[in-house]
């Protein structure tokens, strides 16, 4: 969007937005430096002043002090530096004296720009898919029920008797996905189903809008899709009368749904939401999943910040991937204060505006998985084994990235009574 910017407009739109808590965090900034080592684009680019996360924000106190009167090129640096200098993972956050949450200010520095008409194509696309048809990908209804019956159908071929349920009424789980693998990745599903059939799982997925758990809207700071997204979630588990929800390997989409969720929409849900790292580490802790045999090539996993650090399932995270490792190497900055990826806060679905920017700020990821000397990296999360797919082949890691879910639907015991009879036939 091009033409000449109203300083009216710019602060109407900060003002009824600068809380006191935001006014707080402005004014007590020390510029200490503190949370300069803890961003990965800063180490990734040279220790560049420009890249220490508190000078990112300086663009909010600047505004203000000039009323608003800024030109269209001032923006586009804002646009630059929110966009292709931060990920909002919060890793600075943990690291500041005074617990400023750098993440928070970019993010209404991402939503003021939205309102002056500047987004990355990537995400607005995502956005109108969103509003169009429910999903980032734009799966028809019809679509997205055909995949699952199709799913079923493979997958009874494999497990007798397994079937998956759609719009079952009184399930004790809703089960939403990512768009990504009824679009691509519907091996991702079968996976899912398999495990939850040998767990005896009772779940279901929705047929309407809801069965997609991303939200790329929070990340272009358009919170009225962003609140829709989330409505169309618990409206489908209010309706099938669901105890919980539960969401794919996902980062976002976790945070989106179990806590950014409640704040838009004005109250908290009644479903508790877990994230599908909780459901296997209870499956094979209590007996419900049990291996065959562990991994046997060197391991170690990646936290994914909105998974771990921003989804407080750090040690579930490790613990899973220990369950599933003969020789698990974790990172040396691992759980809470493990490096970002730099494939998060809408990174990926940017394309190819980003993507110089994503695989230089992920040199410090792609050091600390080269240091393990893993061969196996499990990654919980669809926008991080993207990017650490990407890592490999740029910093020739020598890695295979692969879900949970992968490892342990080839892992597990398979039941007797499950398997067909040639099957079970050439077992004995």
């Amino acid at each position: 969007m091009n033409g000449e910017i109203i300083p009216r407009t710019i602060m109407e739109f900060l003002t009824p937005r600068l809380g006191a808590r935001i006014k707080t965090w402005l004014s007590i900034c020390a510029h200490c430096g503190m949370c300069a080592d803890t961003c990965h684009f800063y180490l990734a680019n040279n220790r560049d002043p420009k890249m220490i996360p508190s000078y990112k924000i300086r663009f909010i106190n600047d505004m203000i002090k000039k009323y608003g009167g800024v030109d269209r090129e001032y923006l586009q640096e804002i646009y630059k530096t929110v966009y292709y200098e931060c990920n909002m993972c919060r890793r600075c956050t943990l690291y500041c004296p005074f617990g400023i949450d750098i993440a928070m200010m970019i993010s209404l520095l991402r939503a003021l720009l939205l309102s002056q008409g500047m987004a990355p194509q990537g995400l607005l696309a995502a956005i109108n898919n969103y509003k169009e048809s429910g999903n980032q990908m734009s799966i028809s209804d019809e679509e997205w029920v055909e995949t699952v019956q199709w799913i079923e159908e493979e997958m009874s071929e494999e497990l007798v008797g397994l079937t998956v349920p759609i719009d079952k009424k009184g399930a004790k789980i809703m089960y939403t996905v990512n768009a990504r693998e009824p679009k691509f990745y519907p091996q991702d599903m079968m996976e899912v189903a398999k495990i939850f059939y040998v767990a005896g799982e009772d779940y279901t997925y929705c047929s309407q809008p809801g069965w997609d758990d991303t939200n790329l809207a929070m990340f272009a700071g358009d919170v009225q899709t962003a609140r829709t997204i989330v409505e169309n979630v618990f409206k489908r588990a209010d309706e099938l009368g669901v105890e919980k929800v539960a969401v794919t390997e996902c980062g976002h989409a976790f945070r989106a749904v179990k806590y950014e969720a409640p704040g838009w929409l004005g109250y908290t849900p009644k479903q508790e939401v877990v994230h599908s790292v909780e459901l296997f580490h209870d499956y094979i802790r209590d007996g419900r999943i049990k291996l065959r045999h562990k991994v046997k090539e060197p391991t170690t996993v990646q936290d994914p910040c909105n998974v771990v650090r921003n989804g407080g399932l750090a040690e579930k995270n490790r613990r899973l991937a220990e369950m599933l490792s003969e020789d698990f190497r974790p990172m040396k900055l691992q759980g809470n204060y493990s490096y970002c990826c730099g494939g998060g806060g809408g990174a990926m679905p940017m394309g190819g505006e980003m993507k110089k920017y994503r695989l230089k700020s992920g040199k410090i990821k792609a050091e600390q998985i080269r240091e393990t000397g893993a061969k196996i990296i499990f990654v919980p999360c669809h926008n991080c084994i993207d990017q650490i797919r990407d890592l490999d082949k740029e910093y020739n890691l020598g890695v295979k990235a692969i879900h949970f879910k992968e490892a342990i639907a080839e892992l597990m015991v398979i039941p007797e009574h499950m398997k067909p009879k040639e099957q079970a036939e050439d077992d004995e």
